[in-house]
């Protein structure tokens, strides 16, 4: 397997410097636009390269599809895994297409709200033109596995995992996200400092939030029928995160689960929930409110400038502020219905990546580290060819068990990050 990783921003460094202590790769290209960030990773990488000299540093426009194609075609890659914002997927995702090589994302490509009734129906969707090729790279036999990082990914295998071992039924799949993560200024005082992509975060916070309900679907015709918007930031709740996080307030965001897990495992309802707490919400407001969340560009003094990019570029680098951040991050899915007994149950499965851990362990923040570990995970398992497939396919069309064992066993043999699985009361 020779593997081609664009963009080595917080989740790209993390993922080579995760890779590095695997064996089941021979070459890993990373690529950036900016050649001394892709550097920066490869030397990092490279201080912990149990085999050796397997790591290299590229230059690449991620959004030219013919850039991507012949840097694909220059190093030989097999797989080419998207670490880029998602505004640079489609040509990515066609890039590799046309280079005959295999894909892998964390992000699907963007949604475009309904232009009359947006908190109402669904215009385009999350991958919705991802999944309109999905004929094109089955007849190739290429496979395009989206949506594998932790959410989208590991919510998602822990989707199919609840179907096939857990459950008899599912009433709801309900991914919840939530984190005790605090970052500290210069002052020693907590600063805003999202922990992932600003530009990411705007779009999925921002965006209608989308449902899926199994009896819209069967009231219309079928599958597509069953997708809806809501008002951003709907329908708040409390949630209990396991220790150390504990109670956060969830809100519905946009986000790609909800547009995956109905397509291969079957239940009533799917939803999306992410516990970005009062001040997080307040600040996206008021970024919406003074159209600073806007990627149109505007006029300043004469230049073009994104409003979005301004906002990103304002805040610290999210690679950057793993020194400065305490606390955990938890990636879940809480799955109601009926068990394998014929009784009710609740489970929630989950995931905690502290970063204290991540950071003295890979020198990268939690979050990233958490996103990073499942796409390496998953290529593993095609490189063993535990997993295999053609077309475009979520992480549910895959078997889960061999995921999450390979995730939770002690290194050297898996990678040492255990999941959880809490029973709650079904009442």
């Amino acid at each position: 397997m020779r593997i081609l990783v664009v963009g080595s921003g917080g989740v790209g460094d993390a993922v080579a410097r995760i890779a590095a202590r695997r064996t089941f790769f021979e070459r890993l290209v990373v690529a950036d636009v900016d050649l001394a960030r892709a550097r920066r990773t490869v030397d990092a990488a490279s201080e912990h390269d149990v085999v050796g000299g397997r790591f290299v540093a590229a230059v690449v426009d991620a959004s030219s599809a013919a850039a991507v194609e012949a840097l694909v075609r220059e190093h030989g890659a097999t797989y080419v895994l998207n670490a880029v914002d998602p505004r640079f997927v489609l040509p990515i995702f066609e890039g590799v297409r046309a280079a005959g090589a295999d894909y892998l994302d964390m992000a699907m490509s963007l949604s475009h709200p309904h232009p009359d009734r947006p908190y109402e129906l669904p215009g385009v969707k999350l991958g919705d033109e991802q999944f309109a090729a999905a004929g094109d790279w089955a007849t190739a036999g290429r496979l395009a596995l989206v949506g594998m990082g932790v959410e989208p990914g590991l919510s998602d295998v822990f989707a199919r995992y609840a179907a096939d071992h857990l459950f008899k039924s599912i009433d709801e799949l309900g991914v919840r996200d939530g984190a005790n993560l605090v970052v500290l200024g210069d002052d020693g005082e907590p600063v805003f400092a999202p922990s992932f992509s600003i530009w990411t975060t705007i779009e999925e916070c921002l965006n209608p939030p989308v449902i899926w309900s199994a009896d819209r679907a069967e009231a219309g015709a079928g599958l597509e029928d069953g997708w809806f918007t809501t008002p951003p930031f709907h329908e708040p709740e409390v949630f209990r995160f396991p220790e150390p996080i504990g109670d956060v307030e969830c809100v519905h965001v946009e986000h790609e689960e909800v547009l995956l897990m109905p397509r291969w495992v079957d239940a009533r309802k799917v939803t999306f929930k992410y516990g970005l707490g009062e001040e997080f919400i307040g600040v996206l407001r008021t970024l919406h409110t003074l159209g600073l969340d806007r990627t149109e560009p505007v006029q300043v003094r004469g230049v073009p400038v994104s409003p979005r990019d301004v906002v990103a570029a304002c805040l610290p680098d999210p690679a950057t502020i793993g020194p400065r951040m305490s606390g955990s991050t938890c990636a879940g899915l809480l799955v109601t219905g009926t068990g394998t007994d014929g009784s009710p149950r609740e489970v929630y499965l989950h995931h905690i990546v502290d970063n204290a851990w991540s950071m003295a362990e890979y020198g990268a923040q939690c979050v990233v580290w958490q996103t990073a570990v499942n796409p390496v995970v998953a290529l593993e398992l095609l490189a063993t060819g535990v997993w295999s497939g053609a077309g475009v396919l979520g992480p549910e069309a895959f078997d889960a068990v061999a995921f999450l064992d390979l995730l939770a066993a002690p290194t050297p043999a898996g990678y040492g990050s255990p999941w959880g699985l809490d029973e709650r009361d079904p009442a």
